[in-house]
């Protein structure tokens, strides 16, 4: 056992709340792991990834799971110029996919009133 953790276990078999006690990290973890250190959701990991700010190992294929080097995320969740680069990105993404989402939204007349009534892909009705 290394820290707690079985020899023959993974980066990926690692649990999120153990990764973040562990005196020593693996030499890689994945996605998900690398979201834990960095204090950003899971999902958001692709949008750094497309922004370059994350280098994952090797040349993944678009959909394969991609694997970070520990050292080099712990580093960028004490580095506050990243961090500040990384939340702008996600927050980009965000607001792009926010407005691409607006662009959808059709006024069309309610049957009831005569007066518009929102239909879109996130309207209620």
């Amino acid at each position: 056992m290394v820290n707690g953790v079985g020899i023959d276990q993974g980066p990926s078999t690692v649990s999120m709340p153990i990764i973040l006690n562990l005196l020593r990290l693996p030499g890689q973890v994945d996605s998900q792991q690398a979201a834990a250190i960095l204090g950003v959701q899971a999902h958001d990991i692709p949008t750094l990834i497309k922004a370059r700010l994350p280098k994952p190992l090797g040349n993944p294929k678009p959909n394969a799971p991609k694997y970070f080097a520990a050292v080099e995320v712990a580093e960028f969740a004490r580095d506050r110029d990243f961090l500040d680069k990384a939340q702008r990105a996600i927050q980009r993404h965000w607001q792009a996919k926010n407005r691409r989402c607006n662009l959808h939204v059709e006024i069309m007349p309610d049957a009831d009133n005569g007066r518009g009534a929102r239909k879109g892909p996130h309207s209620a009705g």
